[in-house]
């Protein structure tokens, strides 16, 4: 059972880090669609399609990294006596807290897989005059959801591992 948290753990973060390295250079996507948003309304008529996309790349950028984020402890943890604490501790309390994240996560995922069927279910489309379809941005959240839910269990073990004296080194 260890040895399987062990290698849970290196492939989810494997896989996090892979798709976050990617996503990362998503501002660059998002800095080239707002700069020719600027400069056609500038020379021309502006593009229908750059809000749009714009908010879908940020969608994306921020929920496909969002697992990767959990990964390098990116997120804002409130550390008022948890700093303090020895790190074996810290575990006992991060065990315990995961399970909040890991039901929220659930939360949100059950919602997004029954919005993204009923976007694929009904062709489902923006409300802007470009009228994207909206599946691919729902199966894209989805995913990143789904990502920082394996990241959420491979925290949770890393931490049982580390509460127990194993540790991920074997």
């Amino acid at each position: 059972m260890i040895e399987a948290m062990r290698v849970y753990v290196r492939w989810v973060e494997r896989v996090n880090t892979v798709v976050g390295t990617v996503v990362m250079y998503g501002i660059f996507a998002m800095i080239f669609v707002l700069g020719w948003s600027i400069a056609s309304k500038q020379v021309a008529l502006p593009a229908l399609w750059t809000l749009d996309i714009s908010q879908f790349l940020m969608v994306a950028y921020f929920l496909l990294g969002g697992g990767y984020s959990l990964q390098q402890d990116g997120h804002v943890r409130m550390d008022l006596l948890w700093g303090m604490l020895p790190q074996r501790k810290q575990s006992w309390v991060d065990t315990l807290t995961v399970f909040c994240m890991i039901f929220y996560i659930g939360v949100l995922l059950y919602g997004g897989i029954g919005s993204t069927i009923y976007s694929i279910e009904y062709q489902e489309r923006g409300f802007s005059a470009w009228r994207p379809l909206m599946w691919p941005i729902k199966v894209t959240m989805c995913v990143g959801i789904v990502l920082m839910l394996l990241q959420a269990f491979a925290m949770l073990f890393r931490d049982i591992l580390r509460i127990s004296g194993r540790g991920m080194s074997g």
